[in-house]
C-alpha cells in the first residue's frame, strides 16, 4: 500500500480544485480556501500591523517583510496600524515597548521579553496573530528576518507553525562581511544598486549587522569593464543602504602611499581620505590594515592614523578607528606593541586578519584589555589562504584554484568555534565575491548563536533561498559539496552521489529556480567536481598506459615506444566527461547573466584566472603529459639507442630512491611518510604550527610533473621537518630535493639541529632536483632530522618554505 503524506494530500486538493476552473478564469493569487498543512497556520490573508511612530530602519524592516513574502508567494499583505478583529490573520511588528504602549493587550505575552540589544521575540498571540517584538530597531529588523526564515512558501500560499515562541538575541556584537565594489572581485564589480540592496537584505535576514566598504583607491585597478556606475557613487549608495537598514557601515581603507613619515604625504592622504569619507551618509568605523596591502612602519603608521582619526571625528562624530598589524615582521611587531602599550585613546580596537605571523590567541594576550579585538577571517579563498582546505586534492587545486564557489560549512564552523571566542567583540569577514555566500550565512548564524547546529543553518538557507520543499535536500547537497573536497578526488565516492542529488533537484526545478543564482552555483560545483573526477581517473589511466609502453622500450625499440606512448597521452575526442563538462559551461554563462559571476577571463572579462575564473582551467592537465611530451622530444633527439633507453629508464624510475632509500612526494596526502605533521587542523586551521599542502599552477607554461608542482609548506618562522628513523648507522646517504617554486624565498637546510646542509640562499625555482651530501655523523645515531626554514622575522605572507619531493638515497 502506498503511503501519502499529509503535505501530498494538501497539494492534491489544490490541484483538484484548480482542475475544475475554466481555462479563461482569472484566479486570485491568494485564495482563502487553500488549507494549511496540519500544525501550520495559513497567512495568505494576513494583515501586517505596524507599531505607531516607527523609525526609518523599522519601516525598512516592514518593507522587507512585505517584499520577500510577495517574491516567494505572489501574496502581498496589506498594512494597518490597529489590531484587527478576532478571526483576522495578522502579523504585528514593532519595538516591544512601542507595541505594549499602543496595544496594552499585548503586555501579557510580551512583558517578560529580554532587553538585550538587537534581540527580539516572535510569539503566537492567538491562533490568528503573530507578534514580532524587537528590543530596539535592529531587533525589529532581525525579528522580521527570522520570521521570513521560519515560513514556508509556495505560489499562492504562505504558512508557518501554528505555535511560535522564539526569544532570541545575538551573542556577538559585530557580525559583518566585507562587500568590496572593485575590479578584483569575482562578481561584485558587476552589481547594480538594486542587486546590492537585495544582497545586503539577504545578509540582514540571517542576522548580519555590518558591512564593510572599500574606497575607490585601493590595491586594485582604477576601473572595471563591469562597473554599472563609478566606484565612488556606488560607495555612497551602499553607505546609504546601511543607513536605511540601520546596520553598521565600516570602511576598509588601506594606506597605500610609499612614505607616511613625510608630512606632505600625510597631508595629502588626509585630504584624499576626507574627500571620500565626507560623502558617505553613514560611517561607523574605519579599519586601516597594516599590511596586505600596506608597508608602513608603526613609527609612522600610528601618527598618521591619529591625524586621520581627528578628521574622521569631525566628519562622523561617532565613528571609530581600527587597525591591524598584518604583514608585520618581528621588528615592526615589537614596535607595534611598544606603541599600543601606551594605550592611545583615539584607537578603538585591533583587527586580526590574514598574513599575521602570530596567532589570534597571542595577539589577544599581548593587547591591553581596553582594546576590542575584531576577527577578519578569509572565508572567500580555498588555497593560498588564511584557512585553506585541508588535504585538498591537487586536481581540485589545479582547476578550481584559489577562489572557487566554496561552501565549507563544517570547516567554517570549526574555524569559528576554535577562534571566534578569542575575539569576543565579533567579526567582519574578508570576501571577494558571492562565491562564499554560504560561508557568510554560516558565520552570521554562528555569530548570532554559536551553539546553532550548522545543518539547521543550512536548512534555513535552503528553505529561504531555494525553496521550502528543498529545505533538507539542498542543505545536504551543500554538505556534499564540501565532502567532495575531502581526500583523494579519484577515490571519493561522494562526488558522484552529490552530482546525482543535484541532478534530481535540477530535473524537478521550475524555470524560476533554474534562474536562481544560488541554485546555479551549487549545480556548477557539482558538475565541475564530477568532470574533474572523471578526467583525473581517465588521464591517470592514460599516463599509466604510456609508462607501460615505455617499460617495454628495450624490446620494442625506444623510438617506437616513444611514438606509441605519445599516442596514449593524446586527449580523446570527444573529451572525457563531455556531458558534465558542457553543463559546466552552460552554468557559467547562466551565472554571468544572473549574478555577474566572471568565471572566465576570455568569456566574461574576469580580472585574472586565480580571481574565480576557474572555467579557464577546466582542461588543465591532471597528469604528467606535458612533462612527458617535453622529455619525449628531448629523448627523440638523442643519437644512440643506449642514450635513449637510459633516459627512458630515468623517467620510469623517477620516484625510486634505490636500495635502502626513501622517497616522499610532499604535498600528496598518504605519500609523505617522513613529514613531521605538527599541530592538528582542529586546533590550528591556519597552519601556523603545521605543514600544509600546496601547489604551483602555471597556466601559461605548465610543463612540470605533478609531483614537482605539489609541495608541503610551512608559514613564517615555523620550520618544515622530515624525520627518518631506523637508518643504517654505517651507511652513507645522499639527499635530492625539488623545491616548490610558488613563492620566492631564501631557504636553509640543517640536519639534526646543528649540521648545515644548505646555507641560507635563494631557493631554486626551476623544478630541478638539488643534490646534497649528508655527513656520516648525521646518521651515525640511526636517525636523521632535516629542517628547512626561511630567514626569521620577515613578516609578509609567510610563504617560501615549500618542498615538493625528497629522496634520501643510500650510497653503497
Amino acid at each position: 500500500m502506498m503511503l501519502i503524506s499529509k503535505k501530498s494530500i494538501f497539494l492534491l486538493m489544490v490541484l483538484f480544485t484548480l482542475s475544475k476552473v475554466k481555462a479563461n478564469t482569472t484566479l486570485p493569487i491568494a485564495h482563502t480556501t487553500i488549507l494549511a498543512p496540519v500544525g501550520q497556520v495559513n497567512l495568505n490573508t494576513a494583515l501586517l500591523v505596524l507599531a505607531p511612530g516607527m523609525s526609518g530602519p523599522e519601516i525598512k524592516a516592514s518593507e522587507m517583510l512585505l517584499d520577500e513574502v510577495e517574491k516567494r508567494s505572489r501574496i502581498r499583505w496589506q498594512t494597518r496600524t490597529t489590531i484587527p478583529a478576532k478571526g483576522q490573520k495578522a502579523v504585528i511588528l514593532g519595538q516591544r515597548k512601542a507595541l505594549i504602549s499602543a496595544y496594552p493587550s499585548l503586555a501579557k505575552v510580551l512583558g517578560n521579553g529580554s532587553e538585550k540589544p538587537e534581540g527580539f521575540r516572535i510569539v503566537s498571540y492567538s491562533e490568528d496573530v503573530i507578534v514580532i517584538a524587537g528590543n530596539d530597531a535592529r531587533g525589529v529588523l532581525f525579528g522580521a528576518g527570522k520570521l521570513l526564515r521560519m515560513m514556508d512558501y509556495t505560489w499562492g500560499a504562505v504558512t508557518v507553525a501554528s505555535k511560535i515562541d522564539v526569544n532570541s538575541a545575538p551573542v556577538y556584537a559585530l557580525r559583518g562581511h566585507q562587500l568590496g565594489y572593485r575590479p578584483k572581485t569575482n562578481s561584485y564589480d558587476g552589481w547594480s544598486v538594486s542587486i546590492w540592496e537585495q544582497y545586503i537584505r539577504d545578509l540582514v535576514i540571517f542576522g548580519t549587522n555590518a558591512i564593510e566598504l572599500i574606497p575607490p583607491v585601493s590595491d586594485d585597478d582604477a576601473d572595471s569593464p563591469h562597473f554599472p556606475i563609478p566606484p565612488m557613487k556606488m560607495m555612497i549608495e551602499m553607505s546609504r543602504l546601511a543607513k536605511e537598514y540601520g546596520i553598521a557601515c565600516w570602511v576598509w581603507y588601506p594606506a597605500m602611499e610609499k612614505d607616511y613619515g613625510d608630512k606632505a604625504t600625510v597631508d595629502r592622504a588626509i585630504k584624499e581620505w576626507g574627500a571620500v569619507l565626507e560623502q558617505l551618509p553613514r560611517v561607523d568605523a574605519v579599519f586601516v590594515p597594516g599590511g596586505d596591502p600596506g608597508h608602513t612602519p608603526p613609527k609612522d603608521f600610528f601618527p598618521m592614523l591619529e591625524k586621520q582619526t581627528a578628521q574622521l571625528k569631525k566628519l562622523h562624530p561617532e565613528a571609530k578607528m581600527w587597525m591591524s598589524p598584518q604583514g608585520f615582521g618581528s621588528t615592526w611587531l615589537a614596535d607595534f606593541y611598544k606603541v599600543i602599550k601606551t594605550e592611545p585613546e583615539w584607537l578603538e580596537g585591533v583587527v586580526f586578519g590574514p598574513q599575521q605571523s602570530e596567532s589570534l590567541d597571542d595577539l589577544r594576550a599581548n593587547l591591553p584589555a581596553r582594546y576590542k579585538l575584531r576577527f577578519y577571517p578569509d572565508i572567500t579563498h580555498s588555497w593560498r589562504a588564511q584557512y585553506p582546505v585541508p588535504e585538498w586534492d591537487f586536481a581540485s587545486i589545479a582547476t578550481l584554484n584559489r577562489e572557487p564557489i566554496n561552501p565549507r560549512p563544517i570547516d567554517q564552523a570549526l574555524i569559528f568555534k576554535r577562534l571566534q571566542p578569542v575575539a569576543s567583540y565579533g567579526f567582519l569577514t574578508y570576501s571577494e565575491g558571492c562565491n562564499d555566500d554560504v560561508n557568510k550565512i554560516i558565520w552570521s548564524g554562528l555569530g548570532w548563536d554559536p551553539n546553532a547546529d550548522v545543518t539547521d543553518i543550512l536548512r534555513e538557507y535552503s528553505g529561504y533561498f531555494i525553496g521550502s520543499e528543498l529545505r533538507e535536500s539542498f542543505a545536504q547537497g551543500l554538505k556534499g559539496l564540501e565532502q567532495n573536497w575531502r581526500g583523494s578526488l579519484a577515490q571519493n565516492t561522494q562526488v558522484r552521489t552529490t552530482l546525482s542529488q543535484f541532478q534530481d533537484m535540477e530535473r524537478s526545478a521550475t524555470p524560476a529556480r533554474l534562474q536562481n543564482w544560488r541554485f546555479q552555483q551549487a549545480l556548477y560545483r557539482a558538475y565541475y567536481d564530477a568532470t574533474n573526477q572523471s578526467r583525473l581517473i581517465q588521464e591517470t589511466a592514460q599516463e599509466q598506459k604510456a609508462l607501460e609502453i615505455l617499460s617495454r622500450a628495450s624490446a620494442t625499440g625506444s623510438l617506437a615506444a616513444l611514438a606509441d606512448a605519445r599516442v596514449a597521452l593524446e586527449k580523446p575526442a570527444p573529451l572525457y566527461a563531455s556531458e558534465t563538462r558542457a553543463r559546466v559551461f552552460e552554468l557559467a554563462e547562466a551565472l554571468f547573466q544572473s549574478i555577474h559571476m566572471q568565471l572566465s577571463v576570455a568569456r566574461y572579462q574576469a580580472i585574472a584566472v586565480h580571481r574565480g575564473a576557474n572555467l579557464d582551467l577546466i582542461d588543465f592537465p591532471l597528469n604528467d603529459a606535458p612533462w612527458l611530451r617535453k622529455r619525449f622530444d628531448e629523448i627523440s633527439g638523442l643519437k644512440t639507442e643506449q642514450e635513449r633507453l637510459k633516459r627512458i629508464e630515468a623517467i620510469l624510475n623517477w620516484t625510486n630512491p634505490g636500495p635502502g632509500g626513501f622517497y616522499d612526494d610532499l604535498g600528496k596526502p598518504g605519500a609523505q611518510p617522513h613529514l613531521v605533521m605538527g599541530s592538528a587542523y582542529a586546533d590550528d586551521p591556519a597552519y601556523l604550527k603545521a605543514p600544509m599542502d600546496g601547489m604551483v599552477v602555471r597556466v601559461q607554461d605548465h610543463e612540470s610533473k605533478v609531483s614537482s608542482s605539489t609541495f608541503a609548506e610551512t608559514l613564517h618562522d615555523y620550520p618544515l621537518e622530515l624525520f627518518y628513523p631506523s637508518l643504517d648507522k654505517s651507511a652513507h646517504y645522499k639527499l635530492k630535493v625539488v623545491y616548490g617554486p610558488e613563492a620566492k624565498s631564501d631557504i636553509r637546510l640543517v640536519a639534526n639541529e646543528g649540521i648545515e646542509i644548505q646555507p641560507m640562499k635563494a631557493k631554486a625555482m626551476d623544478f630541478q632536483p638539488q643534490e646534497f651530501e649528508i655527513p656520516a655523523v648525521a646518521t651515525q645515531g640511526g636517525s636523521l632530522k632535516l629542517k628547512w626554514n626561511r630567514p626569521l622575522g620577515l613578516g609578509g605572507s609567510g610563504r617560501g618554505v615549500q618542498i615538493a619531493e625528497v629522496w634520501l638515497m643510500r650510497v653503497n
